[in-house]
């Protein structure tokens, strides 16, 4: 018997599809690890996002993997999804309906189809877990080999004979011990080629931002289980890159500066590693030596908005002058890149800022924090999450006929804003990320590489390797916003959502 776990591709390419072709989603791979320790089952992860096989053997005409060949080669009788992302959730309902069509027993996990497990439900999907999966993924598929039913299984929805919705107690699973979680197996993702390899220690956040659908009381496994897990990788599969994927690579900072420690006792610098925080490591200059020793090389920062009304209706607890202080601090040790939002919803009582002085405020804020990277996405509603119940209670969500979940990927206007125009809260952003990624990067690379041998002498290898690393990375990025801008124009999607018309 065969267990397939798959990562939907995303809907079209966007800032994310570089890195994915590199790396994939740590939950399924382990989902797998705990689900190959059976007897008599196999299993595998594909992840449509970083699949490398030539097209016309099992790649279709439209790029994305064919699965109806892909089951003629080696069929699968159980199917699970990884439905961490609302906008690939439609790709989710395209492949279920042909393995449904298959016989096959179909699995949904992640943080959409928990926050709304009836819609996936009768899209095909058989089972939606809720929670940590691996507490539950083995006695699910002895279900299914025995005959057996599910529906006395705990933390799961379904729909019953009659087809009415059913939802199991604990309405969410949560493993307590994370240190007893295997190491992930990322020989069992076939098709890709692995070169960042995610990491994890935390589940949960403690802190409760309004636009964040990750809930739930942090768990953390130990720092030293950590190590072991990056120790494994490094002598298993080579690994040289890793990305601590927790939302706050901060949460229980004392076990996070073990793993420090011992990373940089064996390895040093040796090994490049990525994490994401929240800006107040800045006022921790221990937590920021240790990070630096132990290889960290890259913050990714959710800095969201540099408008001080804007930051507390996220509930960040900080102001845009806190914010421009610690971003100069964390770059005398690492490359910054710097997560925004525009055009966040203020709430209809609050003060309004027209999007003119709302530009120019980024505009001059990006430019004074000097971040090696940016990006700048819409306001993205997501199930599950306060900004969303807050946007329906006022009215200003563009139905889902209009605007799918496809497009709930940051780069589209999902509600009708109340500061600004739909067109100025749809193209801002890009406009923005057009001046930052620019260009005339390209001629900065030219100038940088020949000068090397002088600058390198001056500044030495750092200083001369972060301004160039930046312009190659700037001019990519704005080759990446070209590219999208052409498919926007053909698609008119600003067109047509702004003849819908619903009032406040």
């Amino acid at each position: 018997m065969l267990f397939r776990l798959i990562v939907p591709a995303f809907p079209e390419v966007n800032i994310y599809s570089r890195i994915a072709k590199r790396t994939t989603a740590l939950g399924p791979v382990i989902i797998v690890s705990v689900a190959n320790k059976m007897t008599g089952i196999k299993v595998e992860v594909i992840d449509e996002n970083n699949c490398y096989l030539k097209r016309g053997a099992l790649i279709g005409q439209d790029g994305l993997l064919d699965h109806r060949k892909l089951q003629l080669q080696r069929p699968a009788q159980i199917i699970g999804f990884y439905c961490g992302l609302s906008s690939t959730i439609e790709r989710v309902w395209q492949i279920a309906e042909f393995y449904k069509s298959c016989g096959c027993f179909i699995l949904a996990g992640g943080w959409h189809v928990h926050y709304a497990p009836e819609e996936s439900l009768k899209q095909g999907i058989d089972v939606v877990i809720h929670g940590d999966g691996e507490l539950i993924i083995q006695q699910i598929i002895k279900c299914f080999a025995e005959h057996q039913p599910v529906s006395h299984l705990p933390g799961i929805s379904y729909l019953d004979a009659s087809a009415k919705y059913q939802r199991n107690l604990p309405l969410m699973l949560e493993q307590e011990d994370l240190n007893s979680l295997p190491y992930p197996d990322f020989g069992l993702l076939r098709y890709a080629k692995m070169k960042i390899y995610p990491i994890s220690r935390t589940r949960g956040c403690s802190r409760n931002c309004e636009y964040c659908s990750v809930k739930g009381r942090p768990r953390s496994a130990s720092g030293q289980h950590l190590f072991e897990q990056f120790q494994w990788l490094v002598e298993t599969r080579n690994a040289r890159e890793f990305f601590l994927v927790d939302d706050r690579a901060e949460e229980n900072r004392e076990q996070m500066m073990v793993f420090f420690e011992a990373v940089a006792e064996k390895y040093s610098r040796s090994k490049s590693i990525n994490i994401q925080v929240r800006l107040e490591i800045a006022d921790d200059p221990e937590f920021l030596k240790a990070a630096y020793r132990a290889g960290v090389k890259v913050l990714c920062i959710g800095c969201e908005s540099p408008i001080d009304q804007e930051l507390k209706a996220m509930a960040k607890g900080y102001t845009s002058k806190d914010m421009l202080k610690r971003l100069k601090i964390l770059r005398s040790f690492f490359y910054r890149h710097g997560m925004w939002i525009w055009g966040y919803p203020e709430r209809l009582t609050g003060e309004h800022i027209d999007a003119g002085k709302r530009y120019k405020i980024f505009k001059k804020f990006i430019r004074q924090a000097n971040l090696d990277t940016v990006q700048i996405l819409k306001p993205i509603p997501l199930i599950g999450t306060t900004l969303r119940e807050r946007l329906a209670e006022e009215n200003r969500l563009f139905p889902l006929e209009l605007v799918p979940w496809s497009k709930y990927d940051g780069n589209y206007a999902c509600f009708m804003p109340d500061n600004m125009s739909l067109r100025q809260l749809q193209d801002m952003p890009t406009k923005l990320m057009s001046k930052f990624y620019h260009p005339l990067s390209s001629v900065r690379i030219a100038i940088k590489t020949l000068v090397f041998p002088f600058d390198y002498l001056i500044r030495g290898w750092d200083g001369w390797y972060r301004g160039w690393r930046n312009d190659l990375r700037r001019f990519g990025g704005y080759l990446l916003i070209a590219s999208w801008l052409r498919r926007h124009r053909k698609e008119k999607f600003l067109e047509k959502i702004e003849k819908f018309q619903q009032p406040l």
